[in-house]
């Protein structure tokens, strides 16, 4: 068990790390423009799966990221409803 939750924290650490370089990439454009831009890449260039676990992981606590990162997070898209 501890072995699965340590797993889950690190692949929930990756997963904020690679959106932060992300949102790094982007924080030069204008505000208005960054937060869309960092969704649009995530959403074109993340597997469901990716975004699904970063969204499981930081929907309910986003006061963890980044300001961007934070204002990005609604415009990813989701997994369909099974």
């Amino acid at each position: 068990m501890t072995e699965i939750v340590h797993a889950d924290a690190e692949k929930r650490e990756k997963l904020a790390h690679m959106a932060g370089q992300i949102a790094d990439f982007f924080k030069a454009y204008p505000d208005e423009q960054a937060a869309p831009a960092i969704a649009d890449h995530i959403n074109q260039f993340w597997s469901r799966r990716m975004r699904a676990d970063f969204i499981a992981a930081f929907e309910a606590a986003p006061e963890a990221l980044p300001p961007l990162l934070r204002a990005a997070l609604p415009a990813l898209r989701r997994a369909p409803a099974e």
